[in-house]
């Protein structure tokens, strides 16, 4: 099977720079899902923002850039890094291995866990974010949940033009590339990837590879069955 790159999807930004170390461009992009919490680990927590709404609780080391907007409530769990212009809204819940970008959006009532999300990415709407990369500007609409873990909790697979990977991981939800976009309420399965500037049209339930600059279209198909009372 020919290499699959972190370089194929994202490149780190500078603002990120920090952490650059732990995450080389010439590895699979998964390999970085168990780097997040070495990395995290690595990095001074301090001179983030103090002043906080009383209703955003903090537990553990969470890093706040000063210029990051905060909510009226959220939840923020450490090990967590929030750079700077970044936006959390109200309802979000960090829990734990987050490093995130510059003006990025952390929508409400959307939840994140081991994940990097890089500068301008759009999170804004009653989303899950697990185990799961997203590249410089990807934005998912509202209700997109990254699905991290295999009904049979068997180790995740990646599916590939060069052929399929065992992962080693038992969850993994997606690498999504540079400016790419997914509509509202799609589903990515485990061990999606998603090229620079695809797109997943809304509602998809969508697995496998997309790659650069491809549009993963919904298919209908409906069964009729009688209904038995």
């Amino acid at each position: 099977m020919s290499a699959v790159k972190a370089a194929d999807f994202f490149d780190l930004p500078p603002t990120l720079a920090r952490f650059a170390d732990h995450f080389p461009a010439t590895v699979a992009p998964w390999e970085w899902l168990k780097r997040i919490g070495t990395a995290l680990a690595a990095v001074s927590f301090e001179g983030g923002r103090t002043d906080l709404p009383p209703g955003v609780h903090i537990e553990g080391k969470v890093y706040l850039d000063p210029t990051v907007k905060l909510p009226a409530y959220c939840t923020l769990i450490g090990p967590a890094w929030i750079g700077p212009g970044t936006e959390i809204r109200p309802g979000a819940f960090i829990r734990g291995n987050v490093i995130v970008g510059a003006n990025c959006v952390l929508g409400n009532a959307c939840e994140f866990k081991n994940c990097i999300v890089m500068d301008g990415s759009q999170v804004p709407h009653f989303s899950y974010v697990g185990d799961s990369i997203l590249g410089c500007g990807a934005h998912l609409g509202a209700g997109v949940i990254c699905s991290n873990l295999r009904l049979d909790q068997r180790t995740i697979t990646v599916r590939h033009p060069g052929g399929v990977v065992d992962t080693g991981l038992r969850k993994f939800g997606a690498i999504i590339g540079e400016k790419a976009e997914v509509g509202c309420n799609a589903v990515l399965n485990p061990g999606t990837l998603l090229g620079p500037r695809s797109l997943v049209m809304p509602t998809a339930a969508f697995n496998g590879y997309l790659p650069p600059a491809t549009i993963a279209r919904v298919r209908t198909s409906v069964s009729l069955i009688p209904r038995r009372d």
